[in-house]
C-alpha cells in the first residue's frame, strides 16, 4: 500500500526539546515577582491603612503588579511566535489537556490580577505609579461600588492564582520525583 502523495511532501516541525532561553526567563522572572507581590499584598493587610509604611509598600506593590502585567503580556507575544515544547507521548491526553487549560488560566490571571488591582485603585480615586517614574492612565473617575467589586475580585483571583500555582508546583514535583520524566527539564535547560 503506497502513501497519498500529500503525506510524502508533508515537511514536519521539530518540536523543540525545551522552551526557549526567553521563556524560560519570562518563566521564572514572573513566578518571582508574583511570589514577592502576594507577598507583599499579604503584609500590607496585616497593618492599618495609617500605619507608617503602609503608603511605600503598596507602591511596590502596585509597580510589582504593573510589571507582572508587562511581562505576561510580552510572555504571550513570545509564546504565540515560539512553539513551546510538547509534553512527553507518555503522559494521558486528558493530563496534557489539564496541563494546558491550566497555563491558560495561569495566563488569563496574570492579566487579570493585575487589571483588577489597576481598576480598584482608580475606582478610589488613587493614582497608580509605576516604581516613580510616572502615573499609568487614569481611564476611570472615582466610583466606590466599582472599588468594593474590584477589590473582591482582585483578592478572590489572587486565591485561585496561589491555588492554581500550588498544584502546578506540585505537578512540577510529580513530574521530577514520581514519574521521572522529562517534563520539569523543559524549564529548567538553558
Amino acid at each position: 500500500m503506497s502513501m497519498p502523495a500529500q503525506a510524502l511532501h508533508t515537511v514536519s516541525t521539530p518540536q523543540p526539546a525545551s522552551y526557549t532561553k526567553v521563556a524560560i526567563a519570562m518563566h521564572w522572572s514572573i513566578a518571582i515577582l508574583i511570589f514577592l507581590n502576594v507577598a507583599l499584598g499579604f503584609f500590607m493587610e496585616t497593618f492599618p491603612k495609617k500605619a507608617p509604611g503602609h503608603d511605600e509598600v503598596l507602591f511596590y506593590h502596585a509597580s510589582f503588579g504593573t510589571l507582572i502585567f508587562l511581562l505576561a503580556v510580552f510572555r504571550l507575544f513570545w509564546r504565540s511566535t515560539h512553539k513551546p515544547p510538547a509534553l512527553p507521548t507518555t503522559i494521558p491526553a486528558w493530563q496534557r489537556g489539564v496541563a494546558h487549560g491550566l497555563h491558560w488560566v495561569l495566563y488569563s490571571l496574570m492579566l487579570l490580577v493585575p487589571l483588577t488591582g489597576y481598576l480598584h485603585r482608580m475606582a478610589g480615586g488613587h493614582p497608580v505609579s509605576f516604581f516613580g517614574m510616572g502615573n499609568l492612565p487614569v481611564l476611570i473617575g472615582k466610583d466606590e461600588p466599582l472599588r468594593l467589586l474590584t477589590d473582591t475580585l482582585h483578592v478572590s483571583l489572587v486565591w485561585v492564582l496561589c491555588i492554581l500555582v500550588v498544584g502546578h508546583i506540585g505537578a512540577a514535583l510529580k513530574h521530577r520525583f514520581f514519574d521521572r520524566d522529562s517534563v520539569i527539564q523543559r524549564m529548567l535547560r538553558v
